[in-house]
């Protein structure tokens, strides 16, 4: 995900960040490990186009600067397809693991599955985030890997 554009709000002690599709995130100044203040303020602020307009950089008045990058921001505001999406990540860097210590081969595994191994192969992609969760557990099965799913409400 691009950011487009942040902002820095002295007022809130939060910078908001938009991205390319136009949602707003605020990301309070307390999360940053380099934390800007009235006596350390911000001096300059800017989408980083190093980081491929991923992350956005500030400098303090002291000279001290981070960089933060989207994903802290979506973690913290708690963002569904981000959420979903981290853990199609978990589960497929989990499956990989456990391909390589399988006794089985990767044609065996695709045959289990019902699948083809250039399938499998697009399972194990922890960057493909668009995959079937039932494959994917499946798979995890095969290779001797337990999935609990723990459902809880928020702030328990």
């Amino acid at each position: 995900m691009k950011i487009r554009n942040v902002v820095a709000s002295n007022r809130k002690n939060e910078f908001t960040i938009v991205t390319r599709s136009g949602a707003e995130f605020p990301s309070p100044y307390s999360k940053a490990d380099v934390r800007p203040n009235a006596k350390d303020p911000i001096e300059e602020l800017f989408v980083d186009k190093e980081l491929g307009n991923e992350a956005f950089t500030y400098f303090l008045k002291s000279g001290k600067q981070n960089s933060i990058h989207i994903e802290q921001v979506l973690e913290y505001n708690e963002d569904p397809k981000y959420l979903a999406d981290l853990l199609t990540y978990k589960l497929s860097v989990e499956a990989r693991e456990g391909l390589e210590s399988s006794a089985l081969s990767r044609r065996q595994i695709a045959k289990r599955l019902n699948t083809s191994v250039p399938q499998l192969y697009r399972l194990l992609d922890p960057a493909n985030t668009r995959k079937s969760m039932k494959q994917l557990v499946a798979l995890l099965h095969i290779l001797d890997r337990n999935v609990d799913l723990v459902v809880k409400r928020k702030g328990t």
